[in-house]
């Protein structure tokens, strides 16, 4: 795809200029409206699966940094949750979660959705945008690129543009992976010089609990009809280790209702069958080795406001 590039130069690198056999590091903040493709781009650049993906809106709950590598840069990049209005404490931890991401960040990357447009999140996005005085960077990533017209490309862009000052902005497909390495290597000549945070084969700064409750999860998204996944949740109650190098991982789905309850176990016990064995072949993908997943269902119908359940998925506590 063709990289449109604002009359703002890329930034130097601090100082006089990098030292021989300098490396470089910093926190890339990706934001944007829920479905956007936050989570695809993050697993593009990447180069593995670090961050689930589906569909549905409003998937990513918790802020995740999926670390990338471009020559001697290396890129955290922080897949938040997506924007939108919040109505519950959940939803209000996740928008939070969302705009913590951003602070601190050596570059603000906002991934629009160009079929859909500027949609009233987008708008929200764009008013909190203009009124930042970080000075971070700021790229414009549109999205979905593939399957929308090009006249309205060129005229997202200008409105998009006249509401905020971007640094680069990009056409990309992330699905496709269209436009990714021009976005990776421009992202990589703006990390300040630092030495890197993390070794190089590492991918992701999660635990494997966490990431394994994650991957259930989107297994839920997956298989189950459209309300049913925003009213669950998983938890990783007990990881262990056996002595043949596999491990025995035993996680509890939470639902508000027993009628969602009897959803997930299915007639005879058979969709939560289909779960354990889409989210196990997963994970035994995702950490290379044998995996026993035994999975649970229980009825607790204030999860969403149980403290440990924030904690657990890496989320603040809000009012």
């Amino acid at each position: 795809m063709t990289e449109i590039t604002s009359p703002t130069s890329p930034a130097p690198r601090p100082g006089e200029g990098p030292s021989e056999g300098a490396t470089f590091c910093g926190e890339v903040a990706i934001i944007g409206a829920p479905n956007a493709g936050k989570s695809t781009l993050v697993n593009a650049l990447v180069g593995s699966k670090v961050a689930i993906v589906s569909a549905k809106v409003q998937t990513t709950r918790t802020r995740l940094i999926g670390i990338a590598i471009e020559g001697n840069a290396q890129l955290l990049l922080v897949d938040t949750p997506g924007i939108f209005r919040p109505r519950r404490r959940l939803d209000r931890a996740m928008v939070k979660a969302a705009w913590d991401g951003a602070q601190g960040a050596d570059v603000i990357c906002l991934i629009v959705d160009a079929k859909r447009g500027i949609t009233e999140e987008v708008d929200s996005i764009l008013t909190n945008l203009a009124q930042d005085q970080s000075g971070a960077p700021r790229f414009l990533v549109l999205n979905k690129v593939d399957i929308t017209p090009k006249e309205k490309l060129l005229a997202l862009t200008v409105k998009l543009h006249e509401r905020v000052t971007f640094d680069e902005t990009f056409m990309i497909s992330a699905q496709h992976g269209d436009g990714v390495a021009d976005v990776k290597k421009a992202l990589a000549r703006r990390m300040p010089e630092s030495p890197w945070h993390y070794p190089e084969d590492q991918v992701a700064d999660v635990t494997q609990r966490l990431m394994a409750a994650e991957i259930t999860r989107e297994q839920i998204y997956h298989q189950l009809h459209d309300e049913l996944p925003y009213s669950a949740t998983v938890e990783t109650e007990k990881w262990e280790e056996r002595r043949d190098g596999s491990a025995a991982i035993h996680q509890v789905i939470y639902v508000e209702r027993e009628s969602q309850k009897a959803i997930v176990l299915g007639a005879k016990g058979a969709r939560i069958k289909q779960l354990g064995a889409a989210a196990r072949t997963e994970m035994e993908a995702n950490f290379g080795r044998r995996v026993h997943l035994f999975l649970f269902v229980k009825v607790k119908p204030d999860w969403a406001d149980d403290r440990s359940v924030y904690k657990d998925i890496g989320l603040d506590w809000v009012e």
